[in-house]
């Protein structure tokens, strides 16, 4: 059929058919490629779970250096890892890691000096019972004992810190309060804070690698870990996710 100027309509030809064909697949090609990519995607999450891993153990360890503000930086790591897993992937860590460590730091610095002397008398103590021959050697079992549950609650006043807004005698309250609840969780999260680091001090030939993974993911690991097992009861007592708010209300958790 001729159009307007009289010459003949050309119909499609084969090319240009294939042309097409190629075209819708190179969009679909690139559509998969971006929604492989994407946020929102599998390898997204665990790729922006990571980079929030391998940030706050960045902080941690530099902010640790000094080993008096370590106290301030574990809670602002245990602080990128409870939010991470309450809101999302997207945050920034260095961004939170910071307003955790300035807002916690006269609390979580006190804290972490009481927790260095009573750690130097039980280390003292320890020294003392086991090198003498006397009979007072077997007090050594007692003070491991003492030694273990008072680890075992640090561990839990950590992660309550970074969540709870409390007096410091509050906090170690409520991190009694959590570990009593579940005695099964408290001696997990104590085997995943003290089994690596006893692990490692044991096995010196791969300090190396050891040390690799300490400064990459491994004290932010065992915190997202503790985290997880502990945000469950944690949730009961944080503010709906809707009203736009992070921290927990201020109130005695056990009452």
């Amino acid at each position: 059929m001729p159009d307007r100027t009289g010459r003949p309509c050309r119909r499609n030809s084969n090319s240009d058919r294939y042309r097409n064909s190629n075209q819708r697949e190179k969009v679909t090609l690139k559509e998969k490629i971006w929604g492989i990519l994407s946020e929102e995607s599998l390898l997204g999450r665990i790729t922006s779970r990571l980079w929030i891993l391998f940030g706050a153990n960045l902080l941690f360890v530099l902010f640790s250096l000094p080993v008096v503000t370590a106290g301030p930086a574990w809670v602002a790591m245990y602080y990128v890892c409870l939010k991470t897993l309450r809101v999302d992937n997207s945050l920034n860590p260095f961004v939170e890691f910071w307003r955790s460590f300035r807002l916690n730091f006269k609390q979580a610095f006190l804290g972490f000096l009481a927790v260095l002397a009573i750690a130097a008398i039980l280390i003292l103590d320890i020294m003392f019972v086991s090198r003498t021959q006397t009979a007072m050697r077997y007090f050594r079992w007692p003070v491991y004992l003492l030694s273990g549950f008072l680890l075992m609650v640090l561990f839990h006043v950590i992660p309550v810190m970074a969540a709870f807004s409390d007096t410091l005698k509050g906090l170690i309250r409520n991190g009694l309060y959590f570990a009593a609840k579940n005695p099964l969780r408290a001696v997990l999260i104590l085997a995943l804070n003290a089994g690596p680091m006893i692990w490692t001090y044991m096995d010196v030939t791969r300090m190396p690698l050891y040390a690799f993974l300490w400064a990459t993911f491994g004290f932010s690991g065992i915190a997202m870990i503790c985290s997880k097992l502990l945000l469950k009861d944690f949730e009961r007592y944080l503010p709906d996710l809707d009203i736009g708010e992070d921290e927990i209300k201020e109130e005695d958790v056990h009452d």
